[in-house]
């Protein structure tokens, strides 16, 4: 039989062939390294028998579905051992998760952290014992006798509710039997490292009126190294974490009186009006307008624009004169009213409206975390209404913007494309026609990009952009959505050249995202040593005795005309004291003032991370930190 490989070879196969013999055939090295297989586009294991003119891809660890099928295996290892070490327990779930995996499980007696460690050996058992991993189907009836049979109360619940008719796949290894879709590696023995890493509790189903279940968190990789490197990434990690850096240079405060309600304190609100500033810069100097709406709005608006059907549990409500009222959790339908407010013809397109929006949106108190999740946040929102040819050229403009922004702060990235999800709103060529249009756009610009299907908007497809920061972690924040429904919903037109009315088509897109959020991430991205045009405080001036506090403040008083955050430290205590406490602030320049620099008009200067520069003129000084303002340049 014929089999068609990724790149359009055709090699051939004796009939009833298995997707790992045609590994094997292809290369000893590919058999070594594949965990499954794509036959016409499905994700299967290796063990699949192949038929005539079957498309085949192997997989391996490289690919990113390789390494979730690695890890989904070993938190099936993961249960077999829970099983043998606590055969009362009872099986959940056992998802993969970005850089890992975890499994909720029931047990009638509590377990702790210090039990993870004879867990592991038993894994390591299990690995070692290299036993075959076989998928087989049962129908449902016979699928839920199996699980009560095996007294696993949550996996009859979970076949319970699949469709009736269905058949089930099962996974065996050794004596142990889960329920699961796989595919899986073919032995246990293929996994060379892993970790168990925490516990914490999770509701089953995530509902809170149900029982609370243990939850083990692990991560598994290819090679020890690799495990190792991501050990230290977190260690790394845990320095910069912004919770512990922002309250250390005071930036923000998280409190019980507002769960979720970020309180930006001095520091913080410095460094959030330099973002917004930079913001506005960029966005006058590309054709944007900006506009304010506002935080509260009726529910017949929510009803029109969709999100009362489709997001109304993560809205807050209210009653205003007796009306019913939500706060905004998005602020495109308010730009919808205010292009509405004036008729618009094809000469007026496109208008690029930004808003620096405040949104609130539920977020259960379990999943707050920070500045990274909360309940009220400001969008860098724009909503771009244009013509249908100018899609391609607008979305090649954003992306330009957006790719600015992520260079300055040293950021690279990737591209996601996210096609139609299951509950949308639209017809197919709508859908069809927008996705198309991103699409093209990215390849006209020679972007790469992987697609990642079923995860655009209700309304609509769209480009996510995700930042690698400085120790390798990625973070999604730019988002472009093509949106055919809201011009639709509201009615939305203009006139064309030919006179008649039309509708515009409208792009949401962010580029900060939330700007909390972003500040979370600059916070750690830097660990809190900002950019000299980002730091809330820039200069720091450090008398060495009190007769040279007249010289300190009349230089601070010149740097704060020229428009440099500076302050003067003139504290009774000795000169090393006070340079150590503004290294710890992470003050990117230090200006130590004697007796000698006061007499010949200089300032002896210290760099954060370079130490003692040497003496310089004052104006001189300025000139240089302005230029490093201006070029935002970073350190």
């Amino acid at each position: 039989m014929k089999i068609i490989l990724k790149n359009g070879d055709v090699m051939e196969l004796e009939n009833g062939a298995t997707a790992y013999a045609a590994a094997l055939a292809i290369s000893e090295g590919l058999e070594r390294n594949a965990v499954c297989a794509k036959v016409n586009g499905e994700l299967v294991d290796l063990s699949r028998t192949l038929s005539d003119n079957d498309t085949l891809e192997i997989v391996t660890m490289k690919d990113k579905e390789g390494l979730n099928v690695y890890r989904h295996t070993c938190a099936h290892v993961l249960a077999q051992a829970l099983k043998t070490v606590y055969p009362t327990c009872k099986l959940s779930i056992g998802p993969v998760i970005e850089n890992g995996f975890y499994y909720d499980v029931d047990f009638v007696t509590p377990i702790s952290a210090s039990d993870l460690s004879k867990v592991e050996a038993e894994m390591k058992q299990i690995i070692k014992g290299n036993f075959p991993i076989e998928r087989f189907t049962l129908p449902k009836e016979e699928a839920i006798a199996l699980m009560q049979d095996y007294n696993e109360d949550y996996k009859v619940q979970l076949i319970e509710d699949l469709p009736e008719g269905e058949t089930i796949s099962f996974y065996k290894q050794g004596n142990f039997t889960d329920l699961c879709r796989g595919p899986h590696l073919p032995s246990t023995g293929k996994i060379k490292a892993f970790k168990l890493t925490s516990i914490a509790g999770a509701y089953w189903r995530g509902d809170e009126h149900n029982k609370m279940l243990t939850r083990i968190y692990g991560t598994a990789f290819a090679k020890k190294d690799e495990m190792d490197a991501y050990f230290t990434m977190l260690e790394e990690a845990k320095k910069r974490d912004h919770l512990k850096v922002g309250k250390e240079l005071k930036l923000f405060a998280l409190m019980n009186e507002g769960k979720g309600l970020p309180f930006f304190l001095p520091n913080g609100m410095v460094l959030k009006n330099t973002l917004i500033e930079y913001w506005r810069q960029i966005h006058t100097r590309d054709g944007y307008v900006e506009i304010s709406t506002p935080i509260m709005l009726n529910k017949t608006l929510w009803e029109t624009s969709g999100h009362w059907a489709h997001y109304r549990n993560n809205m807050y409500t209210t009653k205003v004169d007796e009306e019913d009222f939500a706060i905004k959790p998005m602020n495109c339908p308010g730009s919808v009213l205010v292009y509405k407010n004036e008729p618009h013809s094809y000469k007026d397109l496109p208008i690029r409206m930004g808003e620096l929006g405040l949104v609130h949106r539920h977020e259960k108190s379990g999943q707050l975390h920070g500045l990274f999740r909360v309940r009220s946040f400001t969008q860098d929102d724009a909503h771009i209404f244009m013509t249908r040819e100018q899609i391609k050229d607008e979305i090649k403009g954003i992306v330009r913007l957006i790719n600015e922004v992520y260079t300055l702060f040293g950021f690279k990235y990737h591209v996601e494309l996210s096609t139609r999800p299951e509950n949308s709103m639209g017809s197919d060529e709508d859908w069809n026609t927008a996705t198309d249009a991103l699409r093209m756009a990215l390849e006209d610009m020679g972007m790469q990009y992987v697609v990642n299907e079923g995860d655009g908007a209700f309304y609509g497809p769209k480009i996510d952009f995700h930042l690698e920061d400085s120790i390798g972690r990625t973070w999604q924040c730019g988002t472009i959505q093509l949106d055919f429904q809201l011009p639709q919903r509201f009615e939305m037109e203009y006139v064309g050249e030919d006179g008649a009315k039309h509708q515009p088509i409208m792009v949401h897109r962010v580029v900060f995202g939330s700007i909390e959020r972003f500040i979370g991430i600059l916070i750690e991205h830097f660990a809190g040593k900002f950019p000299v045009w980002l730091s809330p405080l820039q200069v720091k001036i450090l008398p060495i005795t009190d007769k040279q506090e007249g010289y300190a403040k009349e230089v601070c008083a010149k740097m704060r005309e020229a428009g440099i955050r500076v302050s003067v430290d003139d504290r009774n205590e000795k000169i090393g004291y006070k340079i150590r406490e503004a290294q710890m602030e992470k003050v990117p320049y230090m200006l130590v003032i004697g007796e000698k620099e006061a007499e010949s008009g200089q300032v002896a200067v210290r760099r954060r991370d370079k130490g003692d520069m040497g003496a310089i003129a004052v104006d001189e000084f300025i000139s240089t930190v302005l230029e490093d303002i201006a070029d935002k340049k970073s350190f």
